[in-house]
């Protein structure tokens, strides 16, 4: 796997680093215009607490989708922001909505501490 470089600051919100990866991910849920969906979708910006997600659907700000990683993990997160949308593409950043050992390990790595 490549180097990847990690954003912390220690005046910042942030509760974790942000590791500037890509991983291809499933995401299941209801879009914006209350469809039913799944699809594969791409996360960047990876932290101990979600990421940020590029999906082709229209999310709606708070509700709870379900994100799947390559090893079958599957864990509930709330879209928190829209952060950007062009081009038929709309990034979102998740916050998973629990702590558990399925969301502390769901990306595989070991984070920095804050």
């Amino acid at each position: 796997m490549a180097s990847a470089a990690a954003a912390c600051s220690g005046t910042g919100k942030r509760r974790s680093c942000r590791i500037a990866l890509n991983a291809a991910v499933g995401l299941s849920g209801e879009d914006r215009a209350n469809q039913t969906f799944s699809l594969s979708a791409r996360a960047t910006n990876l932290n101990k607490y979600g990421a940020a997600i590029a999906v082709s659907r229209e999310l709606g700000v708070g509700t709870t989708v379900l994100v799947r990683n390559k090893r079958g993990t599957q864990v509930s997160a709330r879209i928190v922001a829209q952060v950007s949308a062009g081009q038929g593409v709309h990034t979102y950043g998740i916050e998973f909505t629990e702590q558990d050992i399925r969301a502390t390990g769901f990306w595989g790595i070991t984070f920095p501490s804050a």
